[in-house]
């Protein structure tokens, strides 16, 4: 196994999990979820 074949394989489990961070971050079943967590940081105790 070559240095070379390790950093391929490396650069593309980043990418794949970069593409699914943002299927996550764009699913709108989920908008609400985000809007109520970042309202968190303005809400009184």
């Amino acid at each position: 196994m070559d240095i070379t074949v390790l950093r391929i394989a490396t650069t593309v489990l980043g990418f794949v999990c970069f593409l699914a961070i943002v299927a996550w971050v764009m699913d709108r079943r989920k908008t609400q979820a985000f809007e109520e967590a970042a309202q968190l940081p303005f809400l009184g105790d």
